[in-house]
């Protein structure tokens, strides 16, 4: 099968795929911009497309049989456009360090290990224990607010659960309280939902329905010293609204690690929003990192070659977002 890598995003899975789809693997790794009508040709000759985005700019490649993007997100492909007989999957295994960064975060938040350390190499023991002033925080006890429930938002459940942490969730679809889920929500109590828990995360994806999903009235409902995290997608939080409520300290903070502008070739080192978030001190900034381990990319890895394989031999694919018509 000719398969390609197309962009940078993906050429990151391409070490050592050969070994997991076997040695009659014809692969080739494509930059983003295709320039030349080599590229361009080997494009359109592409049998398995691994990619981030499908588009009128791109060759059509006529006998493509599974295009899959090396993540969850696939709203940066057309599908009008995709081949008919193309499959299109996508591929998860970034959970668990999604999770691990989630629950990073709050530990952070609640134990000052950075400033102990750094107080204490200048004889300040602020934090020794033994005085009610002198104490710091614990994340046991706390609610975490879970908006979105799918391989995320069970992973992070998960290990809230294994830190003692009340579980809520608010979810499109209905969700059923069980040892991980304490309490459930639907879209339509968001703004209960959000006053309910010192921590809100939120990992939906970005749809017309998402999008500013959570704006002035879900903020406005939040506790004042609760913290939001954001490792979906970045408008499915209000621009605005949460620069807004950051600023006049009506929230008690944010992580944000999906953004509203990313690098692009004119402005390789832009801010990621139009509005001053690194200038509050209490936003901490990452650069979608949260899911981005080497763990991730083995995971992702072993998936995207098991499909191409099952695509060869005519099994059923895992992580089918659009079937292809024969």
């Amino acid at each position: 099968m000719r398969i390609i890598f197309h962009g940078e995003n993906a050429a990151s899975f391409s070490q050592g795929f050969e070994e997991l789809v076997g040695p009659d693997a014809e692969i080739r790794i494509l930059p983003d911009v295709l320039a030349s009508p080599a590229d361009r040709e080997a494009y359109a000759a592409a049998q398995a497309i691994i990619g981030v985005k499908f588009d009128a700019g791109l060759p059509m490649p006529a006998g493509l049989k599974l295009f899959h993007v090396p993540g969850a997100g696939y709203d940066a492909v057309d599908l009008a456009r995709l081949p008919a007989q193309a499959h299109l999957c996508n591929c998860f295994g970034h959970e668990q360090a999604i999770s691990e960064y989630v629950m990073s975060a709050l530990l952070a938040r609640a134990i000052p290990l950075t400033d102990a350390d750094a107080r204490l190499r200048c004889g300040d023991w602020a934090y020794w224990a033994g005085s009610p002033e002198r104490v710091h925080g614990e994340i046991a006890g706390q609610t975490i607010g879970l908006l979105g429930f799918g391989h995320i938002g069970k992973a992070i459940a998960r290990r809230a659960k294994a830190f003692e942490m009340t579980v809520h969730v608010a979810n499109r679809s209905p969700v059923a309280t069980s040892a991980l889920v304490d309490r459930a929500f639907g879209l339509d109590e968001l703004e209960a939902f959000c006053g309910s828990v010192d921590a809100l995360v939120v990992s939906v994806p970005l749809t017309a329905d998402t999008t500013g999903l959570v704006g002035k009235a879900a903020l406005a409902a939040m506790k004042p010293g609760a913290v939001i995290l954001n490792v979906g997608r970045g408008p499915t939080i209000d621009e605005a609204a949460l620069f807004e409520a950051l600023r006049d300290r009506r929230i008690g903070g944010a992580v944000i690690d999906t953004w509203y502008r990313y690098p692009n070739a004119g402005e390789p080192n832009i801010l990621p929003s139009k509005l001053p978030f690194h200038e509050l001190s209490n936003v901490l900034m990452t650069p979608h990192m949260s899911g981005w381990t080497s763990g991730t990319i083995s995971r992702r890895q072993r998936t995207m070659a098991d499909n191409i394989k099952r695509c060869l031999s005519g099994a059923a694919l895992t992580n089918v977002v659009r079937e292809g018509r024969a």
